[in-house]
This record gives structure tokens, sequence and C-alpha cells, in this order.
């Protein structure tokens, strides 16, 4: 059973994404203070991003609009969390964020997935924070997630292993890390990364492959197993990280697709940030 479930990772049917509004560039929360986003830039390669989905991979990809009002909204992964027919509706970290799950929660409704709502006013989580291998599920403990939003993702999808780990320099789990096949962790090199990577390889039972690359940020990518087109990696384009990018190349099996992400990287979107994967089983 677990061969199969690995094997399903990367499966996807439906995308959901939300517009950019104008508001992100100067009201998005971010960490690096002194960073200016470029509203013409951010768009183009926002719209790239969308292009790859759509038109080089076939998906069905839900366009939420906007909410000016929602000046994170693009970032949709850390709304809930998709695993086979049921969404977990989260509980953002930042209190400004909450109401981003509203239309989420719509969009997954009318998907007709079994949705799940956190209502713990004790729990806190960003889907940032979730890594998922196909086989359990990683859930970082920052400042965004807490034990009791691990908790409640442990009790929703009861059929997979949880295992927490302490993330302190950086926003989120993923904001280092990610997955680039069924059984393969993408990683950065920074001794911050290396640490939740040893800390993940001792909670787990199974012994994953793991891809370095040396800029933490490009360890980011977004994994999709695409029926007629197999493995496929969106990562971060060779202007922006070229070290980064050789690794990359290294994967023979993989259909490689760069694209650009320095603007929202200066509010800490990542590639994984603006997009909710939805495998969609035929009798859903």
């Amino acid at each position: 059973m677990a061969a199969d479930v690995a094997s399903s990772l990367g499966r996807c049917t439906h995308i959901i994404t939300r517009a950019i509004p104008d508001s992100l560039c100067q009201e998005a929360l971010r960490t690096k203070s002194d960073s200016t986003v470029d509203p013409v830039k951010v768009r183009h390669q926002f719209e790239q991003y969308i292009e790859a989905f759509k038109n080089q991979l076939g998906l069905n990809v839900v366009e939420l609009p906007a909410d000016e009002s929602l000046p994170d909204c693009p970032f949709v992964e850390d709304m809930a969390i998709a695993c086979e027919g049921t969404a977990l509706i989260t509980r953002p970290g930042a209190q400004s964020r909450r109401k981003e799950v509203e239309a989420v929660k719509k969009a997954l409704q009318d998907l007709q997935m079994n949705v799940v709502e956190m209502t713990d006013e004790n729990a806190t989580l960003d889907g940032g924070d979730v890594l998922f291998t196909g086989r359990e599920f990683f859930v970082g403990l920052s400042k965004r997630t807490n034990q009791r939003g691990a908790e409640i993702l442990a009790d929703t999808f009861k059929d997979y292993a949880v295992s927490t780990v302490p993330v302190c320099d950086y926003l989120h789990l993923k904001s280092f890390c990610s997955m680039a096949g069924p059984n393969l962790i993408v990683i950065g090199s920074s001794e911050a990364a290396q640490k939740a990577l040893k800390t993940m390889q001792q909670m787990s039972d199974h012994r994953y492959d793991k891809l370095t690359v040396p800029d933490d940020e490009a360890a980011n990518c977004v994994y999709l197993n695409i029926p007629g087109k197999g493995h496929v990696l969106l990562h971060r384009a060779p202007e922006e990280f070229p070290e980064s990018v050789k690794v990359f190349e290294k994967l023979k099996e993989h259909m490689l697709i760069p694209v650009a992400n320095s603007e929202l990287s200066k509010v800490d979107g990542s590639l994984t940030c603006c997009s909710l994967l939805i495998n969609k089983s035929p009798n859903l």
C-alpha cells in the first residue's frame, strides 16, 4: 500500500490559484522590510507560473479573484491541506490572513471535496509548514504553526503518520525544502535546512533520497506526476539561482520547467505558495 500511495504523489487534476491584488506590493506581510515589489513584473511572473500549469501541463486551473483587503491572498497553499478527497481548512498563524480561507473553502466545496474546518482557536497551521511525502506528513513548528495545529492535521488524515519539525530561522518548513519525486526530498544546504532534514530522517521509518541544492530558497519546487508527461518539476529560474538549477538538470527523468519568482519572494512567496494542488478522482 505504501508504494502505491507514494507513487500517487504529485497526481493532480485541478489547481486552485488566486490573482494578485494591487495591495500586495505595499501591504503584504514580509520578513525583509526593505523589499520593494515591482507591480508589473510580479504579475508577469505570476502569469508565466499559471501558464505552465494550464498550457504546458493541461491542468484545470481554478483562478479565484483577488481581494484588495487581503494583500497576501495569492498564497493559497497556506489556506488548506488537500489529500485524496479531503481538504482541511487551516487557521493561519497571521491573524490578518484568516479571512483568506473563505474563498478557498468555497472553491474546494465546488470541487466536491470533503471539507474539514479547523475551529479550535488555540490552533494555528499554515500550509507552507506542511510537507506531504506521499507516505507521511512533516509539519514545521514555526511562528505560524503550532503543536495543536499539527494535532488536528493528524486527526484529519488518520491514515498517515504526522511528525513535527522545529523551524526557527525561516518563515515555513517549505521555505527550504519540498518534494521532487515520490521518494526525493529537495533540501537547501544551510545549516538550518540540513538540521531539519536530519530531524525528518530520524522521525521517519522510511529512508528518503535527498537532492541538496546550494540555495535554500531554490529548494522550494512544485512536483507533479502527470499522465502522459511523467515527473514534472517547476523550479526557480536559472537567472535567479544558476548553481541550484545545475543540480536540477541532473534529474534526467523529469520534465523541468524553470519559473521566475523574484518579486513574490520579496514578500516571502515561494513556488509552492501560489497553488493548491487537487487530485479529483472520477467518483468525486
